[in-house]
Protein backbone atom coordinates (compact mmCIF):
# COMPACT_ATOMS: atom_id res chain seq x y z
CA UNK A 1 0.00 0.00 0.00
CA UNK A 2 1.03 3.24 -1.00
CA UNK A 3 2.20 6.41 1.88
CA UNK A 4 -0.47 8.49 2.13
CA UNK A 5 -0.28 12.28 2.40
CA UNK A 6 -3.67 13.39 4.04
CA UNK A 7 -4.39 17.40 4.01
CA UNK A 8 -7.07 18.79 5.42
CA UNK A 9 -10.72 19.26 3.74
CA UNK A 10 -11.53 23.09 4.04
CA UNK A 11 -13.93 24.61 2.14
CA UNK A 12 -14.29 22.25 -0.83
CA UNK A 13 -10.05 22.60 -1.33
CA UNK A 14 -7.35 20.05 -0.09
CA UNK A 15 -5.29 21.78 2.12
CA UNK A 16 -2.27 21.99 4.12
CA UNK A 17 -1.64 22.99 7.55
CA UNK A 18 -1.83 27.09 7.67
CA UNK A 19 1.88 26.03 10.06
CA UNK A 20 2.80 23.73 7.46
CA UNK A 21 3.64 21.12 10.14
CA UNK A 22 3.08 17.46 9.28
CA UNK A 23 2.90 14.47 11.45
CA UNK A 24 3.34 10.93 10.71
CA UNK A 25 0.77 7.97 10.79
CA UNK A 26 2.38 4.52 11.83
CA UNK A 27 1.47 0.63 11.94
CA UNK A 28 0.87 -0.28 15.76
CA UNK A 29 2.12 -3.35 14.83
CA UNK A 30 5.72 -2.62 14.07
CA UNK A 31 6.05 0.73 14.55
CA UNK A 32 6.56 1.73 10.93
CA UNK A 33 5.23 4.73 8.54
CA UNK A 34 2.56 4.68 6.39
CA UNK A 35 1.88 8.08 5.84
CA UNK A 36 1.49 11.54 7.06
CA UNK A 37 -0.98 14.33 7.80
CA UNK A 38 -1.59 17.77 8.02
CA UNK A 39 -0.77 18.79 11.83
CA UNK A 40 -3.20 21.62 12.31
CA UNK A 41 -3.81 24.27 15.01
CA UNK A 42 -6.68 27.44 15.57
CA UNK A 43 -6.59 29.27 12.02
CA UNK A 44 -7.22 25.77 10.19
CA UNK A 45 -9.88 25.16 12.66
CA UNK A 46 -11.94 28.55 12.37
CA UNK A 47 -11.51 28.06 8.51
CA UNK A 48 -12.82 25.22 8.48
CA UNK A 49 -15.86 26.59 11.00
CA UNK A 50 -16.50 29.73 9.03
CA UNK A 51 -16.80 26.95 5.88
CA UNK A 52 -19.58 25.13 7.32
CA UNK A 53 -21.12 28.60 8.48
CA UNK A 54 -21.44 29.78 5.31
CA UNK A 55 -22.51 26.70 3.57
CA UNK A 56 -25.17 25.88 6.19
CA UNK A 57 -26.84 29.35 5.55
CA UNK A 58 -27.11 28.45 1.57
CA UNK A 59 -30.47 26.62 1.53
CA UNK A 60 -29.54 24.43 -1.46
CA UNK A 61 -28.33 21.50 1.31
CA UNK A 62 -30.18 22.13 4.70
CA UNK A 63 -33.30 22.59 3.11
CA UNK A 64 -33.22 19.69 0.40
CA UNK A 65 -33.45 16.68 1.53
CA UNK A 66 -33.68 14.85 -2.00
CA UNK A 67 -30.15 16.58 -2.56
CA UNK A 68 -28.70 14.54 0.75
CA UNK A 69 -29.71 11.53 0.12
CA UNK A 70 -28.59 11.13 -3.35
CA UNK A 71 -25.21 12.38 -2.17
CA UNK A 72 -25.13 9.99 0.81
CA UNK A 73 -26.55 7.00 -1.42
CA UNK A 74 -23.43 7.85 -4.08
CA UNK A 75 -21.25 8.21 -0.99
CA UNK A 76 -22.43 5.01 -0.20
CA UNK A 77 -22.16 3.31 -3.59
CA UNK A 78 -18.18 5.09 -3.53
CA UNK A 79 -17.19 3.35 -0.24
CA UNK A 80 -18.52 -0.11 -1.39
CA UNK A 81 -16.61 0.01 -4.72
CA UNK A 82 -13.02 0.58 -2.33
CA UNK A 83 -14.42 -1.70 0.71
CA UNK A 84 -11.38 -4.03 0.71
CA UNK A 85 -8.67 -1.30 0.51
CA UNK A 86 -10.52 0.45 3.28
CA UNK A 87 -10.30 -2.82 5.48
CA UNK A 88 -6.85 -3.24 4.84
CA UNK A 89 -6.13 0.15 5.61
CA UNK A 90 -7.85 0.30 8.59
CA UNK A 91 -5.69 -2.83 9.58
CA UNK A 92 -2.72 -0.90 9.03
CA UNK A 93 -3.13 1.96 10.51
CA UNK A 94 -5.83 0.68 13.98
CA UNK A 95 -3.83 -2.33 14.36
CA UNK A 96 -7.58 -4.44 14.55
CA UNK A 97 -7.72 -7.87 12.46
CA UNK A 98 -8.54 -7.89 8.90
CA UNK A 99 -12.00 -9.48 9.75
CA UNK A 100 -13.71 -6.93 12.01
CA UNK A 101 -11.57 -4.14 9.80
CA UNK A 102 -13.76 -5.22 6.71
CA UNK A 103 -17.08 -5.92 9.05
CA UNK A 104 -16.70 -2.20 10.11
CA UNK A 105 -16.23 -0.94 6.73
CA UNK A 106 -19.35 -2.82 5.36
CA UNK A 107 -21.42 -1.63 8.68
CA UNK A 108 -20.26 1.55 7.95
CA UNK A 109 -21.91 1.93 4.06
CA UNK A 110 -24.98 0.16 5.36
CA UNK A 111 -25.26 2.95 8.14
CA UNK A 112 -24.56 5.33 5.35
CA UNK A 113 -27.79 3.79 3.55
CA UNK A 114 -29.78 3.15 6.52
CA UNK A 115 -29.63 7.62 6.84
CA UNK A 116 -29.74 8.12 3.36
CA UNK A 117 -33.04 6.45 3.70
CA UNK A 118 -34.19 9.01 6.91
CA UNK A 119 -33.23 12.21 4.91
CA UNK A 120 -36.62 12.25 3.73
CA UNK A 121 -38.49 11.45 6.45
CA UNK A 122 -38.24 13.81 9.41
CA UNK A 123 -41.38 14.62 10.09
CA UNK A 124 -42.56 17.83 12.33
CA UNK A 125 -46.61 18.20 12.83
CA UNK A 126 -49.56 20.17 12.74
CA UNK A 127 -52.02 20.50 15.19
CA UNK A 128 -55.10 22.79 15.68
CA UNK A 129 -54.91 24.46 19.54
CA UNK A 130 -58.16 26.53 19.43
CA UNK A 131 -61.01 27.21 16.27
CA UNK A 132 -58.36 29.13 13.62
CA UNK A 133 -55.39 28.76 15.65
CA UNK A 134 -52.43 26.48 14.26
CA UNK A 135 -49.03 25.64 15.65
CA UNK A 136 -46.87 24.02 13.07
CA UNK A 137 -43.76 21.86 14.90
CA UNK A 138 -40.86 21.82 12.26
CA UNK A 139 -37.56 19.68 12.77
CA UNK A 140 -34.72 22.05 11.47
CA UNK A 141 -31.46 20.82 11.08
CA UNK A 142 -29.05 22.95 14.20
CA UNK A 143 -26.75 24.00 12.23
CA UNK A 144 -22.78 23.50 12.28
CA UNK A 145 -21.99 20.38 13.70
CA UNK A 146 -18.79 19.45 15.06
CA UNK A 147 -17.93 15.97 14.94
CA UNK A 148 -14.94 14.33 17.06
CA UNK A 149 -13.77 10.93 16.41
CA UNK A 150 -12.11 8.39 18.40
CA UNK A 151 -9.36 5.88 17.22
CA UNK A 152 -10.87 2.73 17.89
CA UNK A 153 -13.52 2.40 15.36
CA UNK A 154 -12.61 5.34 13.17
CA UNK A 155 -14.41 4.47 10.13
CA UNK A 156 -17.89 3.37 12.22
CA UNK A 157 -17.79 6.06 14.66
CA UNK A 158 -17.28 8.58 11.97
CA UNK A 159 -20.04 7.51 10.42
CA UNK A 160 -22.59 7.23 13.41
CA UNK A 161 -22.44 10.76 14.07
CA UNK A 162 -22.00 12.22 10.03
CA UNK A 163 -24.65 10.68 8.70
CA UNK A 164 -27.37 11.70 11.18
CA UNK A 165 -25.76 15.20 10.60
CA UNK A 166 -26.38 15.29 7.02
CA UNK A 167 -29.22 13.57 7.11
CA UNK A 168 -31.06 16.41 9.20
CA UNK A 169 -29.44 18.87 7.14
CA UNK A 170 -26.64 20.24 9.25
CA UNK A 171 -22.74 21.00 7.58
CA UNK A 172 -19.71 19.31 9.62
CA UNK A 173 -16.17 20.12 10.64
CA UNK A 174 -14.49 16.24 11.69
CA UNK A 175 -11.35 16.14 13.83
CA UNK A 176 -9.83 12.70 13.63
CA UNK A 177 -7.67 11.07 16.43
CA UNK A 178 -4.06 11.37 15.46
CA UNK A 179 -3.59 7.64 15.25
CA UNK A 180 -5.89 7.16 12.58
CA UNK A 181 -6.38 10.09 10.24
CA UNK A 182 -5.64 8.33 7.34
CA UNK A 183 -8.74 5.95 7.05
CA UNK A 184 -10.82 8.93 8.36
CA UNK A 185 -9.29 10.86 5.04
CA UNK A 186 -9.38 7.89 2.86
CA UNK A 187 -13.81 8.11 3.73
CA UNK A 188 -14.11 11.22 3.54
CA UNK A 189 -12.02 11.78 -0.24
CA UNK A 190 -14.87 9.27 -1.37
CA UNK A 191 -17.72 11.99 0.00
CA UNK A 192 -16.18 14.49 -1.34
CA UNK A 193 -15.93 13.41 -4.79
CA UNK A 194 -19.70 13.17 -4.70
CA UNK A 195 -21.37 14.79 -7.66
CA UNK A 196 -23.63 17.45 -6.05
CA UNK A 197 -21.88 18.10 -2.83
CA UNK A 198 -21.73 21.93 -2.00
CA UNK A 199 -18.68 23.25 -0.94
CA UNK A 200 -17.91 23.70 2.20
CA UNK A 201 -21.03 21.16 3.42
CA UNK A 202 -18.03 18.58 5.36
CA UNK A 203 -14.57 19.97 6.34
CA UNK A 204 -11.92 18.11 7.78
CA UNK A 205 -9.37 19.40 10.30
CA UNK A 206 -6.71 16.90 11.90
CA UNK A 207 -3.86 17.20 14.67
CA UNK A 208 -1.69 15.96 16.99
CA UNK A 209 -2.75 18.10 19.94
CA UNK A 210 -5.90 19.91 21.27
CA UNK A 211 -6.15 22.79 19.50
CA UNK A 212 -8.97 22.04 16.99
CA UNK A 213 -10.98 20.16 19.50
CA UNK A 214 -10.83 23.00 21.79
CA UNK A 215 -12.33 25.12 18.97
CA UNK A 216 -14.85 23.25 18.32
CA UNK A 217 -16.08 22.72 21.78
CA UNK A 218 -15.85 26.78 22.35
CA UNK A 219 -16.70 28.16 19.09
CA UNK A 220 -20.45 29.86 19.34
CA UNK A 221 -20.77 28.66 15.39
CA UNK A 222 -20.86 25.00 15.82
CA UNK A 223 -24.14 24.36 17.01
CA UNK A 224 -23.79 20.98 17.90
CA UNK A 225 -20.87 18.61 18.70
CA UNK A 226 -20.54 15.11 18.84
CA UNK A 227 -17.90 13.23 20.68
CA UNK A 228 -16.76 9.36 21.34
CA UNK A 229 -14.32 8.91 23.99
CA UNK A 230 -13.84 8.84 27.77
CA UNK A 231 -15.44 10.26 30.84
CA UNK A 232 -13.15 12.29 31.27
CA UNK A 233 -12.90 13.57 28.68
CA UNK A 234 -16.50 14.56 28.24
CA UNK A 235 -16.80 15.86 31.23
CA UNK A 236 -14.29 18.51 30.35
CA UNK A 237 -16.00 18.86 27.08
CA UNK A 238 -19.14 19.62 28.92
CA UNK A 239 -17.45 22.12 31.27
CA UNK A 240 -15.99 24.16 27.98
CA UNK A 241 -18.82 24.54 25.80
CA UNK A 242 -21.47 25.93 28.67
CA UNK A 243 -20.89 29.21 27.47
CA UNK A 244 -22.04 28.60 24.14
CA UNK A 245 -25.01 26.21 25.16
CA UNK A 246 -24.65 24.13 22.11
CA UNK A 247 -26.49 20.32 21.99
CA UNK A 248 -24.16 17.41 23.25
CA UNK A 249 -23.98 14.15 22.05
CA UNK A 250 -21.49 12.33 24.36
CA UNK A 251 -20.83 8.72 24.16
CA UNK A 252 -18.77 7.37 26.86
CA UNK A 253 -17.13 4.96 29.00
CA UNK A 254 -18.05 1.80 30.11
CA UNK A 255 -17.06 -1.58 32.15
CA UNK A 256 -19.76 -3.89 30.82
CA UNK A 257 -20.76 -6.92 32.12
CA UNK A 258 -21.63 -10.18 31.22
CA UNK A 259 -24.12 -11.86 34.16
CA UNK A 260 -24.19 -15.61 33.26
CA UNK A 261 -26.75 -18.16 34.92
CA UNK A 262 -26.88 -21.10 36.03
CA UNK A 263 -28.53 -22.92 33.24
CA UNK A 264 -26.01 -21.40 30.29
CA UNK A 265 -23.78 -24.09 28.48
CA UNK A 266 -20.53 -22.92 29.81
CA UNK A 267 -18.40 -24.54 27.00
CA UNK A 268 -20.37 -22.45 24.53
CA UNK A 269 -20.84 -19.47 26.24
CA UNK A 270 -16.99 -18.53 27.38
CA UNK A 271 -16.07 -18.37 23.77
CA UNK A 272 -18.26 -16.48 23.33
CA UNK A 273 -17.63 -13.72 26.20
CA UNK A 274 -13.47 -14.47 25.45
CA UNK A 275 -14.39 -12.49 21.94
CA UNK A 276 -16.58 -9.84 23.68
CA UNK A 277 -13.85 -9.27 25.94
CA UNK A 278 -10.92 -8.85 23.25
CA UNK A 279 -12.69 -6.83 20.42
CA UNK A 280 -9.86 -4.03 18.99
CA UNK A 281 -7.93 -6.12 22.01
CA UNK A 282 -10.50 -4.76 24.60
CA UNK A 283 -10.15 -1.10 23.14
CA UNK A 284 -14.12 -0.66 22.83
CA UNK A 285 -16.12 0.47 25.16
CA UNK A 286 -19.02 -2.09 25.05
CA UNK A 287 -16.13 -5.02 25.72
CA UNK A 288 -16.64 -7.19 28.28
CA UNK A 289 -14.88 -6.54 31.40
CA UNK A 290 -16.29 -8.23 34.03
CA UNK A 291 -17.93 -11.61 33.70
CA UNK A 292 -20.23 -12.05 36.33
CA UNK A 293 -21.60 -16.14 37.40
CA UNK A 294 -23.49 -17.95 39.16
CA UNK A 295 -21.86 -19.63 42.19
CA UNK A 296 -22.79 -23.08 41.09
CA UNK A 297 -21.34 -23.02 37.41
CA UNK A 298 -18.24 -20.48 39.32
CA UNK A 299 -15.51 -23.09 38.67
CA UNK A 300 -16.30 -24.44 34.90
CA UNK A 301 -16.41 -20.64 33.96
CA UNK A 302 -13.19 -19.66 35.38
CA UNK A 303 -11.51 -22.94 33.87
CA UNK A 304 -13.43 -22.43 30.14
CA UNK A 305 -12.62 -18.45 30.03
CA UNK A 306 -8.96 -19.21 31.33
CA UNK A 307 -8.98 -21.23 27.89
CA UNK A 308 -10.84 -19.48 25.92
CA UNK A 309 -8.67 -16.30 26.82
CA UNK A 310 -5.21 -18.36 26.77
CA UNK A 311 -5.72 -19.69 23.80
CA UNK A 312 -6.24 -16.64 21.53
CA UNK A 313 -4.06 -16.61 18.16
CA UNK A 314 -1.90 -12.83 18.82
CA UNK A 315 -0.52 -11.14 15.81
CA UNK A 316 -0.76 -8.28 12.84
CA UNK A 317 -4.28 -7.63 12.33
CA UNK A 318 -3.53 -8.81 8.27
CA UNK A 319 -2.78 -12.55 9.30
CA UNK A 320 -5.18 -15.32 8.73
CA UNK A 321 -6.39 -16.65 11.97
CA UNK A 322 -5.41 -13.86 14.06
CA UNK A 323 -8.52 -13.14 16.88
CA UNK A 324 -6.17 -10.23 18.48
CA UNK A 325 -4.03 -7.11 17.02
CA UNK A 326 -1.92 -4.48 18.62
CA UNK A 327 -3.02 -1.83 21.33
CA UNK A 328 -3.20 1.68 19.46
CA UNK A 329 0.13 2.97 20.49
CA UNK A 330 3.24 3.16 22.90
CA UNK A 331 1.24 5.29 25.67
CA UNK A 332 -1.90 3.40 25.56
CA UNK A 333 0.48 0.64 26.11
CA UNK A 334 2.50 1.73 28.76
CA UNK A 335 -1.28 2.66 30.87
CA UNK A 336 -2.86 -0.36 30.49
CA UNK A 337 -0.04 -2.25 31.46
CA UNK A 338 0.44 -0.44 34.79
CA UNK A 339 -2.97 -0.56 35.80
CA UNK A 340 -2.67 -4.43 35.02
CA UNK A 341 0.37 -4.63 37.11
CA UNK A 342 -1.62 -2.33 40.01
CA UNK A 343 -4.93 -5.36 39.80
CA UNK A 344 -2.29 -8.25 39.67
CA UNK A 345 -1.10 -7.11 43.30
CA UNK A 346 -4.25 -5.94 44.97
CA UNK A 347 -6.90 -8.80 42.99
CA UNK A 348 -8.10 -12.15 45.05
CA UNK A 349 -6.67 -14.35 42.62
CA UNK A 350 -4.78 -14.47 39.40
CA UNK A 351 -6.24 -16.99 36.55
CA UNK A 352 -4.11 -15.83 34.01
CA UNK A 353 -1.09 -13.26 33.42
CA UNK A 354 -1.02 -11.40 30.25
CA UNK A 355 2.36 -9.54 29.18
CA UNK A 356 3.64 -7.47 26.44
CA UNK A 357 4.82 -9.71 23.84
CA UNK A 358 8.30 -10.83 22.77
CA UNK A 359 10.00 -12.07 19.55
CA UNK A 360 8.94 -11.15 16.15
CA UNK A 361 6.54 -9.38 18.02
CA UNK A 362 8.24 -7.21 20.03
CA UNK A 363 8.27 -3.92 17.70
CA UNK A 364 4.53 -3.75 17.86
CA UNK A 365 2.07 -2.63 20.88
CA UNK A 366 1.00 -6.57 21.59
CA UNK A 367 -0.32 -7.27 25.20
CA UNK A 368 -1.59 -10.93 26.13
CA UNK A 369 -5.25 -11.12 28.16
CA UNK A 370 -5.19 -10.71 31.78
CA UNK A 371 -8.06 -12.54 33.65
CA UNK A 372 -8.22 -12.19 37.59
CA UNK A 373 -10.89 -13.19 40.10
CA UNK A 374 -12.03 -10.52 42.76
CA UNK A 375 -15.51 -10.11 45.21
CA UNK A 376 -15.05 -6.66 46.12
CA UNK A 377 -16.75 -4.69 43.11
CA UNK A 378 -15.49 -1.65 44.73
CA UNK A 379 -11.65 -2.42 43.15
CA UNK A 380 -10.86 0.37 41.13
CA UNK A 381 -10.57 -2.58 38.50
CA UNK A 382 -14.33 -3.39 39.13
CA UNK A 383 -15.05 0.16 38.74
CA UNK A 384 -12.48 1.82 35.89
CA UNK A 385 -12.63 1.70 32.61
CA UNK A 386 -8.99 -0.33 31.72
CA UNK A 387 -9.25 0.02 27.97
CA UNK A 388 -6.99 -3.20 27.01
CA UNK A 389 -7.04 -6.85 27.30
CA UNK A 390 -8.30 -6.97 31.10
CA UNK A 391 -11.14 -9.00 32.32
CA UNK A 392 -12.59 -9.62 35.96
CA UNK A 393 -15.08 -13.12 37.08
CA UNK A 394 -17.14 -12.71 39.78
CA UNK A 395 -19.52 -14.89 41.15
CA UNK A 396 -23.26 -14.46 42.14
CA UNK A 397 -25.71 -16.44 44.37
CA UNK A 398 -28.65 -15.00 43.39
CA UNK A 399 -31.12 -12.74 40.58
CA UNK A 400 -30.80 -10.22 43.07
CA UNK A 401 -27.40 -10.22 43.92
CA UNK A 402 -26.18 -10.55 40.14
CA UNK A 403 -28.36 -6.82 39.37
CA UNK A 404 -26.66 -5.04 42.47
CA UNK A 405 -23.49 -6.21 41.61
CA UNK A 406 -23.78 -5.43 37.81
CA UNK A 407 -25.18 -1.97 38.68
CA UNK A 408 -22.77 -0.82 41.46
CA UNK A 409 -20.75 1.41 38.68
CA UNK A 410 -21.16 5.00 37.63
CA UNK A 411 -20.88 3.46 34.05
CA UNK A 412 -24.07 2.70 32.00
CA UNK A 413 -23.21 1.83 28.57
CA UNK A 414 -24.18 -1.79 28.10
CA UNK A 415 -23.96 -5.40 29.38
CA UNK A 416 -25.30 -8.79 28.52
CA UNK A 417 -27.63 -11.45 29.90
CA UNK A 418 -26.77 -15.21 29.45
CA UNK A 419 -29.47 -17.49 29.94
CA UNK A 420 -32.03 -20.38 28.53
CA UNK A 421 -34.77 -18.82 31.05
CA UNK A 422 -36.49 -15.97 28.73
CA UNK A 423 -38.54 -14.58 31.64
CA UNK A 424 -35.41 -14.28 33.78
CA UNK A 425 -33.60 -12.80 30.53
CA UNK A 426 -35.88 -9.87 30.32
CA UNK A 427 -36.66 -9.93 34.12
CA UNK A 428 -32.80 -9.03 34.56
CA UNK A 429 -32.63 -6.89 31.48
CA UNK A 430 -35.43 -4.64 32.36
CA UNK A 431 -33.36 -3.82 35.99
CA UNK A 432 -29.89 -3.05 34.82
CA UNK A 433 -29.07 0.46 33.97
CA UNK A 434 -27.30 0.13 31.25
CA UNK A 435 -28.08 1.93 27.83
CA UNK A 436 -28.35 -1.66 25.79
CA UNK A 437 -28.33 -4.88 27.18
CA UNK A 438 -27.82 -8.37 25.15
CA UNK A 439 -29.58 -11.65 25.91
CA UNK A 440 -27.21 -14.35 24.91
CA UNK A 441 -24.80 -12.14 22.70
CA UNK A 442 -22.63 -8.94 23.09
CA UNK A 443 -21.25 -6.26 21.23
CA UNK A 444 -24.31 -6.32 18.63
CA UNK A 445 -24.49 -2.91 16.91
CA UNK A 446 -26.64 -1.47 14.01
CA UNK A 447 -27.75 1.12 12.46
CA UNK A 448 -31.42 0.94 13.21
CA UNK A 449 -31.08 0.72 16.95
CA UNK A 450 -29.91 3.52 19.06
CA UNK A 451 -26.85 3.16 21.52
CA UNK A 452 -25.87 5.62 24.00
CA UNK A 453 -25.52 5.04 27.93
CA UNK A 454 -26.98 5.94 31.11
CA UNK A 455 -24.81 7.68 33.93
CA UNK A 456 -21.21 9.08 33.50
CA UNK A 457 -21.39 6.51 30.19
CA UNK A 458 -22.59 10.27 28.00
CA UNK A 459 -25.75 11.89 26.55
CA UNK A 460 -28.27 11.57 23.63
CA UNK A 461 -28.21 8.41 21.23
CA UNK A 462 -26.43 7.77 18.03
CA UNK A 463 -27.76 5.02 15.51
CA UNK A 464 -31.49 4.32 14.98
CA UNK A 465 -34.12 7.27 14.35
CA UNK A 466 -33.66 9.15 17.51
CA UNK A 467 -29.61 9.55 16.84
CA UNK A 468 -31.47 12.55 14.64
CA UNK A 469 -32.56 14.50 17.69
CA UNK A 470 -28.80 15.18 18.23
CA UNK A 471 -28.73 17.30 15.60
CA UNK A 472 -31.99 19.09 14.65
CA UNK A 473 -33.95 21.72 16.36
CA UNK A 474 -38.00 21.84 17.07
CA UNK A 475 -39.10 25.14 15.62
CA UNK A 476 -42.71 26.20 16.77
CA UNK A 477 -44.65 28.27 14.13
CA UNK A 478 -47.87 29.72 15.48
CA UNK A 479 -50.50 31.15 13.02
CA UNK A 480 -54.31 32.73 14.05
CA UNK A 481 -56.38 32.16 10.38
CA UNK A 482 -59.82 32.37 11.84
CA UNK A 483 -62.01 30.87 10.61
CA UNK A 484 -65.03 30.57 8.23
Amino acid sequence: MEAIQAKNLIGGEWVAAASGKVANSINPADQEVIGNFADSGVADARAAISAATEAFEQPNWSQDPRLRQNVMLKWADRLEHRAEYLAQLLTLENGRVIGQARNEIAGSISEIRYYAGLTRYIRGHVLEAEPGVYSTLLKEPAGVAGIIVPWNVPAGLLIRSLTPALAAGCTAVIKPAPQTTLITYEVLRDLHEVEGLPSGVVNLVMETGHEVAQELVSAPDVACLSFTGSSEVGQRIMAAAAKTMKKLSLELGGKSCCVVFQDCDIDQVAPQIAQAAMIISGQQCTAARRVLVHSSRYEEMKAALKAALGGMAIGRGSASGVAMGPLIDDRALAHVSARVAEALDTCDEVILQGKRLTGELSKGFFMAPTLVAHRDTSAFFCQEEIFGPFVVLERFDDEKEAVTRTNHTEFGLSASVWTNDGARAMRVARALRDGTVWINDHNKLYAEAEMGGYRRSGLGRLHGYDALADFTEIKHIYQRVGVV
